[in-house]
């Protein structure tokens, strides 16, 4: 098993810096045991023009043999002939991707202690493969599987059929390619993609694949995998299709490209599940809660409400039944769930038999594994599955996912929102998802003093960034809905004080229908989009 990286430099910029970075001497031959066999290193050729490192690995097919490497799951595609005969000692695969780590670990760390910035520099190099499986059945095989894998990484492919046989040209191209890879990028990258590409390509793993292969997978696909264009394919090939680490992998990845995209760390977006598994997006205060310890959602403030004696809906409740109302009246059969959380909703809305489609969307990974958990999509008939999906994605990025549907919910949502970042939520929700109907809900700040152990000036949940006052919240609905086409009506939920209104409140905006007044006269707007001296944090 061979691999070669060559590099070209000037007198003064020599070639023979690659040593410095491989940490691998030009002038010796150094030899290293793995756990499948023993590898070379040596240098071909060395000079300022052009160097040239080798990597050969001499596997023993008998040691495989005995530790049952050799055949089965995660072996050779031919795994009913794998103990006799097998490519396992010549074909690249992950045997050489794991000797890569072994031997140049310090290198693919973009590590270089004597030449410091070196390792971050860019060079012009050249991978040579002699022997590379290229399998794929129904996944596009062969040169061009190497080309989508290789080319969005900026490398220039030459992809070369083996021939079975030369004496006789009859036989055909075996499954195996003499790939060359030409590029400019930092060496470090190249090894990375090596390592998680070479496993890829043969579509086979030597060692049984653990859940800390996701951990591998995405620390070294950093900076790369997120934006490819295959990165599903890379996953479930790079995971010997184990398809539950496979979506851990394609979540995380997701989480990864989208706090890039906005310039912040991914565990800002997971957010929405706690340690405990609540909810961080539940409407209420933080821990402390109202009087007598019971969380906002539990029941209803002090001095309103049913008879003690008569059984309470949560507010969380209410809310729900408000949303199913909403989405009845407009004729919703299929309703985006923007921000679903745990999945309460959707487990309400798939009682409905009106409802024929649920999509969930949620920005954290965590959240869309309780709610997949807690609905038991693993449980469901055939029929019932194939009315919901769980889709992970940011609200505030248009996506073509949400297009065409009868409603979208914003449940709780838009105060979990920066509000600078309110308008590109208006943009991917009413400007280009379109959906006929849109139920927004949010707290109304001004029922706050309702609750009593809720610090004067706090927010309900630490995570909210602005709370609005009945006011407010009607100004940005009639605002948003007017600059995208829809109309709107705005009704309290919950309990009514006549002083501070219901704690909840919620817009229904219907695309082009005329409104209707519903809502008690609210008090004078004091702003459009900005709670006046509210708590934008």
């Amino acid at each position: 098993m061979f691999i070669s990286i060559s590099t070209t430099g000037t007198a003064e910029r020599p070639a023979t810096d690659l040593g410095f970075l491989l940490h691998k001497h030009p002038g010796k031959v150094q030899r290293f045991e793995t756990s499948h066999g023993e590898a070379h290193v040596f240098y071909p050729e060395a000079n300022d023009e052009v160097c040239t490192a080798a990597l050969l690995l001499d596997i023993d097919p008998v040691a495989l043999v005995r530790r049952g490497m050799g055949k089965g799951r995660g072996g050779s595609p031919d795994f009913a002939l794998a103990q006799y005969v097998n490519d396992r000692p010549y074909a690249a695969s992950s045997l050489l991707a794991v000797a890569l780590r072994t031997v140049f670990r310090t290198a693919m760390k973009g590590v270089c202690e004597n030449r410091p910035g070196l390792a971050d520099e860019t060079r012009p190099l050249r991978i040579v493969l002699p022997a590379v499986p290229a399998n794929g059945p129904g996944e596009g095989g062969g040169a061009a599987m190497v080309a989508r894998l290789f080319e969005p990484l900026g490398w220039q492919v030459e992809a070369e059929p083996i021939p079975l046989d030369e004496t006789f040209p009859e036989w055909g191209e075996s499954r195996y390619l003499r790939v060359g890879l030409s590029g400019t990028l930092r060496l470090a990258d190249a090894l990375q993609q090596l390592y998680v590409l070479l496993p890829v390509l043969d579509g086979a793993k030597h060692y049984w694949v653990a859940p800390d292969e996701v951990d591998k997978l995405l620390a070294a696909g950093e900076g790369w995998l997120a934006d490819h264009p295959e990165r599903a394919l890379i996953a479930g090939r790079y995971l010997a299709r184990r398809w539950s680490l496979t979506r851990t992998a394609m979540q995380r990845l997701e989480l990864a490209r989208l706090a890039e995209a906005d310039d912040r760390e991914a565990e800002e977006f997971d957010n929405a599940v706690d340690d405990s598994g609540e909810t961080v997006a539940a409407t209420g205060p933080a821990p402390g809660g109202p009087a007598g310890g019971r969380p906002a959602e539990a029941g209803v403030a002090s001095g309103s409400g049913p008879e003690p004696d008569a059984p309470a809906a949560s507010l969380a409740e209410q809310r729900r039944a408000a949303i199913l109302d909403a989405l009845r009246e407009v004729g919703a059969a299929r309703v985006a769930d923007l921000g679903c959380g745990q999945g309460e909703l959707i487990a309400a809305l798939l009682k409905d038999a009106r409802i024929t489609e649920v999509i969930g969307v949620d920005v954290s990974s965590r959240a869309l594994s309780t709610a997949a958990r807690k609905l038991r999509l693993d449980r469901m008939s055939e029929r019932q599955a194939a009315r919901v999906s769980l889709v992970q994605g940011a609200l505030t990025y248009t996506d073509a996912r949400l297009k065409g549907y009868d409603a979208a919910v914003l449940s709780e949502v838009i105060e979990h929102l920066d509000l600078p970042r309110l308008p590109a939520l208006e943009q991917a929700v009413l400007g280009v998802a379109r959906p006929s109907a849109v139920v927004v809900t949010t707290p109304n700040v001004e029922y706050n003093v309702r609750w009593e152990s809720l610090p004067a000036g706090h927010v309900r949940h630490a995570d909210h960034r602005f709370e609005w006052d009945r006011a407010q919240f009607r100004a940005w609905a009639e605002r948003a809905a007017a600059a995208y086409g829809y109309t709107v009506v705005v009704r309290p939920v919950g309990p009514h004080d006549p002083e501070v209104g219901a704690p909840t409140q919620l817009a229904l905006f219907r695309l082009g229908t005329p409104a209707t007044t519903e809502a008690a006269s609210a008090p004078a707007i004091a702003s459009a989009t900005t709670p006046e001296g509210g708590d934008t944090r």
